[in-house]
């Protein structure tokens, strides 16, 4: 069921962005834990560090930003392009709508979940806290075995009719909060 949520989201696969060489993650399935501790050997005790985003889960930073743009939207996004022309200039692409697995009526909760990780005390993200706008966000830390771990930080903004999505990852930057929420608040 995990595997199909995910995979609802765009992941395991690329997005078929119109640029050449865009890499695609892997969302771990029943046939690559079999593979990996033996035919119906592994339990949630192998597995639960998929909660959080280790293991053998693995995404892209566009990929992430879809995925902020999915909860922006309560369960649908778009196929990420590039933007070819600035003006009255028509664009050239399909825009085909995509529906996650995940009932639209959830994403509220998400929603003010994220909200407070800019706005609340002891939020994670304190440091992106604009004023004059809410909006959405989660931080993330990502582990590295050779030096000083990665900063993650994606967001959506306004809260409300939200317009941009964006992910913000600096190598070796630390936690999300402290080096990535400040730079994604400068871009929101």
């Amino acid at each position: 069921e995990w595997e199909k949520m995910a995979r609802s989201f765009g992941l395991g696969s690329t997005l078929g962005i119109d640029l050449h060489g865009e890499k695609d993650c892997n969302v771990p399935d029943v046939k690559e834990y079999d593979q990996i501790y033996g035919l119906k050997r592994w339990n949630y005790r192998t597995i639960y560090s998929l909660s959080i985003g280790q293991g053998e889960f693995s995404l892209t930073p566009l990929q992430m930003a879809n995925i902020a743009a999915a909860i922006a939207n309560k369960g649908h996004y778009y196929t990420p392009h590039l933007v070819k022309a600035i003006g009255d200039s028509t664009l050239n692409y399909k825009k085909t709508k995509k529906k996650t697995l995940v009932n639209p009526e959830y994403f509220d909760i998400v929603h003010e979940g994220m909200q407070w990780v800019i706005e609340e005390s002891g939020g994670t993200a304190r440091r992106a806290r604009i004023d004059s706008l809410h909006y959405c966000g989660k931080t993330g830390t990502s582990q590295n075995p050779h030096g000083e771990d990665h900063s993650i930080f994606m967001c959506f903004a306004p809260r409300e009719n939200p317009k941009i999505a964006m992910v913000v990852f600096v190598e070796n930057g630390g936690k999300g909060g402290a080096t990535s929420a400040p730079i994604a608040s400068l871009l929101v």
